[in-house]
């Protein structure tokens, strides 16, 4: 026999003797709103939580999704968001729904169609979007056939659209799918409302994250100028005056002694090996040309090779990318897993004493469960025990630097060292669910999904 149908609701007992004789009576009171509110409370206190903590994004607004489906015993939730140039949407947080490949392929597909889609009546106005029994309006409408089967369970009745606002302007939307028996009142509205801000305010802390980024590639390039400074200037300003002397002793018409100038040019011939060593690190360090034009695995080939070529270490790259999925991530992401794995191999041709470092990289999983891993391994002496694993205020400028980079995408990065088989630094980064939105392989390229949804939502 299934569960009874109708409004969910809880009730509080309580038992007392009436007689002597055993008899008692139970007093039930109805507590469903008193629990709800509290469960309201206890979501917005975790969420705001959950935002303080510095994890990544997507997992944010994933937790937040669960705590607002969770508060209120819903039928499922989604935060959608939306980049700041209204060109690109992307499903970020969902509760109670299962996957659906290509959502927004079919999304569109129903706009297309001629389907109502009350979030963008919610993102263009700003205002919340209540639609009591949009369960039934959807399932009954041809136009929204594509995403009928995904929709269609767990059942639902009543829907809201709340916009994300970020100090007046939307970035997104949270959108809550009701069970049957639920209406939404004005203290429901006020708790999705509540929890909308909370999800603003984590799209908005990405935001500063990435501002923050930025001006650190800016200090790295003024480091990178401190450098050039303070090495590769010095070490001309000395093959200048070396130069010069010989100029000097040449030209007052006496006899150079040819063991002077043997020494010179050893000294000159070492100082330019320096210096070319030291302008290849730094062209490496400041711009992984091979990432952004060739992709993640040509860029550590490339930083094989340049390393290889200035250190004499024996560089291995092996690459586990069955399905090309490594140059599909985001760009930010690609770049801080080059940055931590160059840091890594830095520190093993700086500190291992080793002659071999093998770096390996490879995505695992599907769906949400997808994972990228990256380990650099040198076969040098190890660190001290003390030194193995520091905690993450220890380990130095570039370990904490390589920690960040990983928590930046609620990564983790561990180290392990062995006296007698070296250091091995693992990054394992969480990777998000894809949303397909390839354009078809035509002469004429047909927009995108997330085109043409995007023009939709640009259009009041």
């Amino acid at each position: 026999m299934g569960a009874p149908s109708g409004p969910r609701r809880e009730f509080a007992y309580r038992v007392r003797e009436l007689t002597a004789r055993g008899d008692r009576i139970v007093a039930f009171r109805d507590v469903t709103e008193s629990r709800r509110h509290q469960r309201r409370l206890a979501a917005i206190a975790s969420a705001a939580g959950r935002v303080a903590a510095k994890r990544s994004l997507s997992s944010t607004l994933d937790a937040l999704a669960k705590e607002v489906l969770e508060a209120d015993a819903l039928a499922g939730v989604q935060i959608v968001t939306v980049n700041v140039t209204r060109e690109r949407f992307q499903l970020m947080g969902t509760a109670g729904f299962g996957q659906a490949a290509g959502f927004f392929d079919l999304l569109v597909e129903c706009l297309d169609a001629g389907a109502d889609l009350r979030m963008i009546d919610a993102f263009t106005s700003r205002r919340p979007v209540v639609v009591p029994h949009r369960y039934e309006m959807i399932m009954s409408d041809p136009a929204w056939k594509p995403l009928q089967d995904y929709m269609r369970h767990p059942e639902w009745d009543w829907f809201a659209s709340v916009p994300l606002m970020v100090r007046g302007e939307p970035v997104g939307i949270l959108n809550a799918f009701y069970a049957p028996g639920q209406e939404i009142g004005s203290t429901a509205l006020d708790f999705l409302l509540a929890m909308a801000e909370q999800a603003a305010q984590a799209v908005h802390y990405a935001a500063l994250l990435e501002r923050e980024r930025e001006v650190a590639r800016r200090e790295e390039r003024q480091r990178l100028a401190r450098d050039l400074h303070d090495s590769v200037v010095q070490q001309v300003f000395s093959m200048g005056m070396q130069v010069k002397s010989l100029a000097m002793l040449s030209g007052r018409d006496t006899v150079v002694d040819s063991a002077y100038v043997m020494r010179v040019a050893e000294e000159l011939g070492h100082i330019s090996k320096a210096v070319l060593g030291d302008l290849r690190a730094m062209v490496t360090d400041l711009h992984p040309t091979a990432l952004a034009d060739q992709g993640l695995p040509a860029a550590l080939a490339a930083l094989a090779e340049s390393t290889m070529g200035r250190t004499g270490f024996d560089v291995r790259v092996s690459i586990s990318d069955p399905r090309d999925e490594l140059d599909d991530l985001e760009t930010e992401l690609r770049e801080d897993v080059y940055r931590v794995i160059a840091e890594a191999l830095h520190n093993s041709v700086k500190h291992s004493h080793g002659s071999r470092v093998t770096i390996t990289v490879g995505v695992t999983g599907r769906g949400a469960q997808r994972r990228l891993t990256a380990e650099v391994a040198d076969d040098g002496r190890g660190m001290p025990a003390r030194t193995a694993d520091p905690p993450a205020d220890d380990g130095g400028f570039g370990m904490t630097a390589m920690r960040e980079r990983a928590g930046r995408w609620a990564g983790e990065l561990t180290t392990s060292s062995d006296p007698a088989g070296g250091t091995v630094v693992r990054l394992v980064l969480p990777l998000p669910a894809a949303l397909p939105a390839a354009p078809p392989t035509a002469v004429a390229r047909r927009p995108t999904a997330h085109e043409r949804l995007s023009e939709r939502l640009r259009t009041p």
